[in-house]
């Protein structure tokens, strides 16, 4: 039972790691492939991946014991014969790809469809097409047609790693990764004039542009990316570097007439993304025998050397193309990276330009950019973005300098790896300088401790790749990969750094989640007390408001009152004085009906004038202007009379009774 539980769980394993490199989501469609390899992790991933330089693979035999200790699974095919995976289906039978037992066709699950991405950029816009590995390079094209608008016949697709391809090529046959780049050219089409051309010049200097140079002599290419902002000046002071031609003696094909050295590439007028150029020597008398004196400098094998090179004949490398040899000039290849370089970026655009010379296309892709620069990149963006940093040695002084770069480093497998789970960092260290120069990064960045374990290393013992990974307080080193491994080796201690990495990123991801969730919560929490906060002061403001407003009503409301109570009491003091009832002159009672049904009474010489008594009744608090005096039989409205007019002249003599109402 223990035994079954273990090739349970190794096989768990082998299943996460196979899904892992392939991307096969389809669990049963990964088992199917497993099993067809019986469990061999490498024959799988070599089936689905096709490599160009083949995986070393272990013998029928070993595979044959290994389905032996399978269990059921050898069991149902015991005396299957060994086939070629389905990339190489013509390979004789001492073809280097994996051997897996074939079963009975009622095992065989028929898999889904490859879907390959590629991103493609056109002057300033970029598509995503995904499309099915079978179908053919003018698929591409049709979609781009409808996307673009841009019509198939007037439409360059470039960036294909084998150069141009027809219309008619299938993709399959082109084993190209998952995701892949190109970019598209229409030298026929003239882009449009835009209107904001400062807006699109200072967008341009911050744009990448890729100049594939073309060295006449050499019969090389170069492929150099530079920012928009560096001036052709400068371009040619960099590829003066690479070809050994002094800027002056440089001749150039294919600058825009209008171009001139002090001048942007952004400004220059070349075409976006990528620009094509020649280089050459300029022809004169003086330097007609410079290319015989160039070559000249050839690295001679006497035979006392040649014991040196009996572990290069095992890798099936031959001896001059490793010690560099192998040019159609025959002359010493270019360092990796000049000596004494300033500028990193520079040092390290070289480095990927000789690189692709060298060994290809097919290479991972090289962080440009200082070591500080790819470490912020690996570790310092968020939980789910970080990758691991794999940090790449060279010595061309190594005789596995060359076999561990075309072996390994240029495997599909591994490419497609690297470029997917690390950050790629490279440098140099054949030259003392260079060598020096890492070691006092290395110190700074990961510490001493990191520097004296590159020291410890022989020049025999490179290439190494430094896998390092992030961590809170420091960055670690889990693993340092010398050059003597093979392409499967490699792949598992990859796999094996990419578990731990895995386990502590899930870690990170579930503090980062905790963290943005506690820091969620508390800007709710903020934000809802800011609200309360503002809806109190705005509730605040209002009563206060009507407060004021209240007390401004009630101002107004005091002044009016004091100024009818002053003009009251001055009218009251402006009164004659009540007459007695028994006196000379006639007397004239008056009862007064108020609206609030009380009666005022008076008595009046019948002399006194009307305007007497207003303002007798004004003095009561019913001024004339808001109230009506009126008689009850006859109905007379009293205040419409002459206000100069005595009492008997209004028949208000002896007595009357009125009443007052107010004015509508």
């Amino acid at each position: 039972m223990a035994s079954d539980s273990e090739n349970n769980m190794d096989r768990e394993i082998i299943l996460a790691d196979f899904q892992a490199c392939t991307g096969i989501d389809d669990i049963a469609e990964a088992i199917t492939l497993l099993e067809l390899n019986n469990w061999d992790l490498v024959a799988a991933i070599n089936g689905v991946i096709p490599q160009e330089n083949g995986i070393l693979q272990s013998n029928l035999s070993s595979v044959a014991s290994q389905a032996n200790i399978d269990g059921p699974h050898s069991q149902a095919a015991p005396a299957a014969p060994p086939v070629a995976p389905p990339v190489a289906p013509a390979a004789s039978s001492s073809s280097s790809s994996a051997f897996c037992p074939t079963l009975p066709s009622r095992h065989i699950v028929e898999r889904q469809p490859r879907m390959l991405n590629f991103r493609v950029e056109y002057r300033q816009r970029t598509v995503e097409v995904v499309i099915e590995e079978g179908s053919v390079v003018g698929e591409i094209k049709q979609i781009l047609e409808t996307e673009l608008q841009v019509p198939v016949s007037k439409m360059q697709l470039k960036g294909w790693k084998s150069g141009d391809l027809s219309d008619s090529i299938v993709l399959q046959s082109l084993h190209l990764p998952k995701n892949n780049s190109l970019y598209v050219l229409t030298p026929d089409i003239t882009p449009t004039a835009s209107t904001s051309q400062n807006s699109d010049l200072q967008e341009s200097l911050n744009q990448n542009f890729l100049l594939v140079i073309s060295h006449r002599e050499a019969q090389r290419d170069y492929n150099l990316n530079f920012p928009g902002s560096r001036t052709i000046q400068e371009v040619k002071r960099n590829v003066s570097d690479l070809t050994n031609i002094p800027v002056r003696h440089q001749q150039w094909e294919g600058w825009p007439a209008s171009a001139s050295d002090s001048m942007t590439l952004a400004a220059s007028g070349i075409s976006y993304p990528c620009h094509h150029l020649g280089v050459c020597r300029r022809s004169s008398p003086a330097n007609t025998q410079e290319p015989t004196e160039e070559c000249a400098d050839v690295h001679m094998v006497s035979d006392s050397e040649g014991d040196d090179f009996e572990d290069a004949s095992e890798f099936g490398v031959d001896e001059s193309e490793m010690f560099g040899m192998g040019t159609s000039t025959g002359c010493r290849k270019a360092p990796l990276m000049p000596e004494n370089t300033e500028n990193e970026v520079d040092a390290l655009l070289h480095f990927t330009a000789e690189f692709t010379t060298r060994y290809g296309e097919c290479h991972p892709v090289f962080f440009i950019g200082t070591l500080e620069a790819a470490s912020q990149e690996a570790f310092y963006g968020k939980p789910r973005d970080r990758k691991l940093l794999a940090i790449y040695l060279h010595n061309d002084e190594s005789v596995l300098g060359n076999v561990f770069c075309s072996q390994m480093m240029c495997a599909d497998s591994i490419v497609s790896y690297l470029s997917q789970n690390f950050i790629t960092w490279a440098w140099d260290v054949t030259k003392e300088a260079n060598k020096a120069r890492l070691l006092t990064m290395c110190t700074r960045h990961f510490g001493s401790v990191v520097a004296q374990t590159i020291r410890t290393y022989k020049t025999d013992q490179f290439p190494l790749l430094l896998i390092v990974m992030g961590k809170r307080t420091s960055n670690e080193v889990l693993n340092v990969i010398q050059g003597n491994t093979t392409v499967d080796e490699l792949m598992m201690r990859l796999m094996g750094a990419m578990e731990i990495f895995t386990a502590q990123q899930q870690e990170d991801i579930k503090d980062e989640d905790e963290r943005e969730a506690r820091e969620m919560v508390k800007r709710e929490q903020d934000e809802a007390y800011q609200l309360s906060l503002e809806a109190d002061r705005k509730k605040r403001e209002a009563q206060e408001r009507e407060q004021a407003e209240q007390l401004r009503l009630q101002q107004i409301q005091k002044e009016a009152d004091d100024e009818k109570e002053a003009i009251r009491l001055s009218l009251e003091h402006a009164l004659p004085p009540e007459p007695a009832e028994e006196g000379g002159e006639p007397i004239s009672k008056l009862r007064i009906r108020t609206p609030s049904g009380e009666f005022l009474v008076r008595r009046f010489l019948g002399s006194t004038k009307l305007q007497v008594l207003f303002d007798f009744v004004a003095s009561k608090g019913y001024p004339w202007e808001g109230f009506k005096l009126l008689t009850t039989f006859p109905r007379r409205n009293i205040t419409q009379l002459d206000p100069a007019s005595s009492l008997l002249e209004a028949k208000l003599f002896p007595q009357e009774t009125l009443f007052l109402e107010a004015k509508e």
